[in-house]
């Protein structure tokens, strides 16, 4: 048996004035999941507990099966785990946004898309900065370099007491975009450190050279780092023992690279993937193809949705779906009926609501096809076809279990 999932990030939205009153998976084209939902399961699944964040460190680890109110620390240490970096038990990880802020205002959460060389020049002169004008805090504060905006902060305690604790809460930049920043600095214990790194950054990065490039060249500058999701190392129970075999992630995203390193899986790298909305589509598929040669689960992740609604763009975000049916849905159900019996799981892990631009908790449709799941007589998959399939799947982690036949 084979074993597809498909992760369509933050694709669950409201119905859109600009789009006719339908929600972008109605209103885009989409042959191939609806295909899936005529022979399979649609209904509705909850990712997110109500204690912990809507966003996708939260919601896939549910998705991929485990409990985040049981195994959930932050979003940070996945991303370490990503990049093969282990903490020790008095270590944190902060992740670093590098962002552009301009009259208080969380202008772009990207910097402009920052290239990852760029990002890496940054840090060393914020590295250089912390310790110049907070040397007690440089000796055991160092920035990390990941991949692009998307970076690190890590507190190696060294057997030390840690200056940050479980209360410890901050705002993800994507979640401010367009919005003052002033009431969104961290709070708690270690936020007071964590706003004055942010706030003295500004003058570390803003007469950098590659800050004057960009800025010659009409491209936005990074202005400040911006510090969340801050945690410690999760202790996630191997896939293998859990649920009895081993999975494949592909992706362009760390945090997704981490839960897979966490969970045992293998993290395949495609080139082309790049977690935005140019990403390449069906080399992703091609690549899932390939794997499924020997892996029995593969998953898909794809950014690009959650992308287009923190931008607020209802067209791109039909568009990427409509990519991901035709390009990933489609050519991998094709092959997967061919190749003998399997299953395949589609599902959004968060709504990215395009009014708001920012993650948010609630239901998101499934749909589940293949050996042993009955029709359930939905012919589309969008929201309001799996509000019709009955009572909501709850807690999400549960789906897992579900799809696997583990339940």
């Amino acid at each position: 048996m084979k074993y597809l999932i498909v992760i369509p990030d933050g694709a669950a939205d409201a119905p859109q004035a600009a789009l006719g009153g339908r929600t972008p998976f109605q209103a885009a084209r989409t042959p191939h999941l609806d295909a899936l939902a005529t022979r399979g399961r649609v209904g509705l699944v909850n990712h997110v507990p109500p204690s912990l964040p809507p966003g996708s460190e939260v919601a896939c680890m549910s998705l991929l099966g485990y409990d985040p109110l049981a195994f959930f620390t932050g979003r940070a240490p996945l991303e370490a785990a990503a990049q093969g970096i282990a903490l020790g038990p008095d270590d944190w990880a902060v992740r670093c946004n590098l962002v552009t802020i301009r009259d208080q205002t969380m202008e772009d959460f990207t910097a402009g898309h920052i290239t990852t060389e760029e990002a890496t020049a940054l840090l060393a002169a914020a590295q250089e900065g912390l310790a110049r004008d907070l040397p007690e805090v440089a000796a055991t504060w160092r920035f990390v370099p990941g991949v692009s905006y998307r970076n690190l902060l890590l507190h190696r305690g060294g057997g030390a007491a840690a200056p940050l604790a479980a209360d410890l809460r901050a705002t993800p930049p994507h979640d401010l975009m367009d919005k003052p920043v002033v009431d969104d600095f961290p709070r708690g214990t270690g936020s007071r450190l964590l706003t004055e790194i942010m706030a003295r950054s500004a003058g570390w990065l803003e007469d950098h050279p590659v800050n004057r490039a960009r800025l010659a060249a009409g491209l936005r500058p990074a202005t400040h780092v911006w510090l969340w999701g801050a945690g410690r190392a999760p202790a996630m129970e191997p896939f293998q023992t859990k649920y009895g075999m081993f999975g494949t992630m592909i992706t362009a995203v760390d945090l997704l690279r981490g839960l897979a390193a966490l969970a045992g899986w293998k993290r395949l790298e495609v080139p082309g993937a790049t977690g935005y909305l140019d990403t390449d589509y069906a080399a992703k598929g091609r690549a899932a193809i390939a794997e499924l040669a020997t892996a029995d689960l593969v998953c898909v992740h794809v950014e690009a949705p959650d992308e287009a609604s923190h931008q607020g763009d209802a067209a791109a975000k039909v568009k990427a779906i409509e990519e991901i049916d035709e390009k990933i849905v489609g050519p991998l159900a094709a092959h997967l009926a061919a190749a003998g019996p399997h299953r395949i799981l589609v599902c959004p892990d968060h709504p990215t609501f395009l009014a708001t631009k920012t993650h948010s908790r609630g239901h998101v449709p499934f749909v589940m096809a293949g050996a042993g799941i009955d029709a359930c007589g939905a012919t589309t998959y969008d929201e309001v076809s799996a509000a019709g399939g009955g009572a909501a799947l709850e807690p999400g982690w549960k789906l897992m279990g579900v799809f696997l036949d583990r339940a």
